[in-house]
């Protein structure tokens, strides 16, 4: 049986009244995801600490219109919708049985904010649309970049999770900062104070 990690009790001050929604979400994950190929099997028993609540601690920073580019298990697309009610979240996945599990927790847990869209970012027609952009643990930043960039309206702001190589991202990514326009870019943290270890967050807005 799948050792998952039990609830943390910061988990309620991070995500509220919507915390039911939230321990739905991890036990689905924590007992399917493995077996879909959606996590690897080191992941259930810190699936709390270094998933979910890793992912829920930018919820703040959101408004408006989100795209979560390679939404995959639906870290951080999914747990961001859980906490942002209020959002417009289109979930970015090529992966047909990404797609699926998508679509299921969506359905199951009724999150009618979300949209789940089987496509890659690179051939996203509808660009210069939203208001934010996230990814996690997709790729490099200079890599992330022209593939996230074009889909933000320009004032648009890019909000990736990043790791521990963040701040030499950034310097390796220059070119492809001027060349889509991404002014102030940045790092930053995300839940200090709440989480053990607060979330990298790479901040920059786009300026057409």
């Amino acid at each position: 049986m799948t050792h998952i990690e039990p609830e943390p009790p910061e988990a309620v001050a991070v995500f509220g009244d919507q915390i039911d929604l939230a321990r739905r979400f991890a036990a689905a994950l924590g007992e399917h995801g493995e077996e879909r190929g959606l996590i690897g099997p080191l992941e259930p028993p810190r699936l709390w600490s270094r998933h979910i609540l890793n992912s829920a601690v930018i919820a703040p920073l959101f408004s408006g219109r989100v795209a979560d580019v390679g939404s995959g298990a639906g870290l951080p697309g999914l747990v961001l919708a859980i906490a942002r009610p209020d959002v417009d979240w289109v979930l970015i996945e090529p992966m047909e049985r990404r797609v699926a599990w998508l679509n299921e927790q969506v359905d199951g847990l009724g999150l009618a904010n979300v949209t789940v869209a089987r496509a890659r970012a690179e051939d996203w027609r509808d660009l210069a649309t939203f208001d934010a952009v996230t990814a996690r643990a997709v790729s490099a930043l200079r890599t992330l970049i022209p593939l996230t960039a074009p889909l933000l309206r320009d004032g648009g702001e890019l909000i990736l999770l990043k790791g521990a190589s963040a701040e030499a991202e950034i310097t390796a990514a220059q070119k492809q900062l001027r060349k889509f326009g991404v002014t102030d870019a940045r790092m930053e943290p995300a839940g200090e104070g709440v989480i053990a270890e607060p979330t990298r967050v790479f901040r920059g807005t786009i300026r057409r």
